[in-house]
């Protein structure tokens, strides 16, 4: 039976996703949340209305992560993206959780706290969220000496989430010039052609962008 992946192209968690199906061309059923009747479909299957989610035959995946792990354990190719070595997969794990925690959450709650009203807006919490990308960057511009990928020399689900997430975090709260690993790392993300892949699917969704979408990229 065919995998079905309930996604949007601009959504980062959806490309978190989308990046581990290409980078090991697995087979599957693009349901766009653009196409007509796809969103009430997606409603009935998951009532909190998030996205991503996977669904193989009776069985019904939610969260980028675990829809990740899943392609690992029931669809494996040819990229390994969770090491066997219970070791090496809790760093890929930390470094999963990293990013969907400290680089992702604040890019977001910016992002978000734009779209509402001006009365409705959160000045303080944006601020902190934006030293909380600060901090992150620093962080993770020190993990990354000496390494290619998020957890090592292997590409794996950890880089599946930074991919996107460093991605639009540049977009919100740009990566200053001091971070050079983690601007030498995104550049890496954005040359891998399964992300690559995401990001071209992506640009005719642009607009959507609430903070306004630079030209680059």
């Amino acid at each position: 039976m065919t995998l079905k992946l309930y996604s949007h192209p601009f959504s980062s968690y959806c490309q978190k996703a989308l990046t581990a199906l290409y980078e090991n061309g697995t087979p599957f059923e693009y349901r766009s949340m653009e196409e007509a009747g796809v969103p009430q479909e997606h409603e009935r299957l998951w009532p909190l209305k998030r996205i991503p989610i996977l669904v193989d035959g009776d069985r019904t995946l939610i969260e980028a992560t675990c829809v990740i792990e899943y392609l690992q354990l029931y669809y494996p190719g040819p990229v390994r993206l969770l090491p066997e070595d219970p070791k090496a997969a809790l760093e890929v794990r930390m470094m999963d959780r990293f990013f969907d925690n400290y680089i992702s959450t604040p890019q977001q709650k910016v992002v978000f706290d734009r779209i509402r009203s001006e009365a409705n807006r959160d000045p303080y919490g944006v601020a902190e969220a934006r030293k909380q990308l600060e901090s992150a960057y620093a962080w993770l511009d020190q993990k990354m000496v000496g390494r290619t990928w998020a957890a090592g020399e292997d590409f794996s689900l950890a880089d599946c989430a930074a991919a996107p997430f460093l991605f639009y975090a540049d977009w919100t709260h740009p990566i200053a010039e001091e971070f050079t690993q983690v601007r030498a790392y995104r550049k890496r993300l954005l040359a891998r052609p399964s992300f690559a892949r995401a990001v071209n699917e992506a640009r005719p969704y642009r607009h959507y962008f609430p903070l306004g979408a630079p030209a680059r990229d």
